[in-house]
């Protein structure tokens, strides 16, 4: 069996490596969704590097993205290429990069688990790779992670920066896509690199996979959302921009374009959560993006995004550190997260500074009406050394990336 060459250069992602490793060897598949160039490729060559360190050199790659593979088109050639070149004495460690791009995998993964010298990774690059009905045939066999753009620890890492303002300014500019390691930080270089990104993205994954025609509409709305970060999606708004781009389409082919925007993991959608009811609303989601720098190059980084920005850059965060997230409604008053994880709540307001009582008031004030007692934080551009706030808390959010 031919021993597969990891990368010179790899850079470990600890954080994600560390939940996989307890189930290396187990009779489940392991699945790693996420946008394109997040590094998903990169944490299975991490994973074979750590089975290589243990000796282990009975691994089988099959990269989608490579024409040596260009062969296996369906669940029948898969099953066939892993039948034919697995051990016949040993455990054989299986890795599928991007393997939504073969035809019913899902037959082949089924019956591979069949198999039980056999250990399956695989990739992909759309949210729909495990619908429900994809996990029920699988019968619950498989652990998904879901990996995101660099954190900001890992981006100092990447690029072996020092912890410090400038840093955070490079982080909320250009995003937490590892390759980006590889350029040098100006505008010029790093906003083509992601437009590049980004049309690999809009094309191969949302164009030519669902077949849409209205390509220009398309992206019109792609740049809605990126002047919208954090804003209600509503039915109106929906309008009233159709309207201004002297454009005909039913809003119902508007929330399908969405959701094509979703399943690539270009945007992620936030349900809104009745923190009295405990419900989630059915309309009036808000969206933010999976990578800023891609939203940045495509729109622009200008100052009076700040607070949006802040907001997205928290919210990638949460998801990084594993919490479900919603924004919260509590009356006629709004809590931008609502977090879960662990059968635990976490409730945080986002505010650029704390200079104003106004802000104070209203950012402390909605989370002083919540009825009970998990933690609640403000957490703001600004640090602020002081006291807390009738027991809640503030952090900056250097503090907050670093936690």
């Amino acid at each position: 069996m031919i021993k597969i060459k990891t990368p010179s250069n790899l850079i470990q992602r600890r954080h994600y490596l560390d939940k996989i490793t307890p189930f290396v060897g187990k009779n489940l598949i392991k699945v790693f969704t996420g946008q394109r160039r997040v590094g998903k490729s990169f944490l299975l060559y991490q994973i074979i590097h750590f089975l290589q360190q243990k000796g282990v050199n009975t691994i089988l790659y099959i990269n989608k993205e490579d024409i040596a593979f260009s062969f296996i088109k369906n669940a029948t050639d898969l099953h066939k290429y892993v039948m034919e070149n697995k051990s016949k004495t040993e455990m054989t460690y299986v890795f599928i990069d991007e393997i939504q791009d073969i035809d019913n995998f899902e037959d082949a993964l089924r019956s591979l688990l069949l198999q039980e010298d056999l250990d399956l990774y695989c990739t992909g690059s759309n949210a729909n790779l495990l619908s429900s009905d994809i996990a029920g045939y699988l019968s619950g066999r498989f652990i998904e992670t879901v990996v995101c753009s660099l954190s900001f620890t890992e981006f100092l890492e990447f690029h072996k920066l020092e912890d410090g303002v400038n840093s955070i300014e490079l982080y909320l500019k250009y995003g937490g896509l590892p390759y980006l390691k590889n350029l040098e930080l100006t505008d010029e270089i790093v906003f083509e690199y992601l437009k590049n990104i980004y049309n690999t993205i809009v094309y191969r994954d949302i164009i030519n996979r669902y077949k849409v025609r209205n390509t220009l509409f398309l992206e019109q709305l792609v740049l809605f959302l990126s002047a919208n970060i954090g804003s209600i999606f509503s039915s109106k708004k929906i309008s009233d921009f159709l309207k201004s781009q002297k454009i005909n389409i039913p809003t119902s082919q508007v929330q399908l374009y969405v959701s094509y925007l979703v399943n690539a993991f270009l945007v992620h959608k936030v349900a809104r959560y009745d923190i009295v009811g405990k419900r989630i609303f059915e309309i009036g989601e808000k969206y933010y993006f999976e990578n800023l720098g891609i939203r940045n190059s495509i729109w622009g980084y200008r100052i009076e995004d700040k607070g949006k920005i802040l907001e997205n850059v928290i919210y990638n965060h949460l998801l990084y550190k594993g919490y479900k997230v919603n924004i919260g409604v509590l009356g006629a008053n709004e809590i931008d997260f609502v977090c879960e994880k662990n059968g635990e709540k976490l409730y945080i307001q986002v505010a650029l500074s704390l200079f104003e009582t106004q802000t104070i008031e209203r950012e402390f004030g909605n989370l002083l009406k919540i009825n009970d007692n998990y933690k609640k934080i403000v957490i703001t551009l600004d640090k602020f050394d002081g006291n807390s706030y009738n027991g809640i808390e503030t952090m900056d959010l250097r503090e907050f990336l670093l936690s």
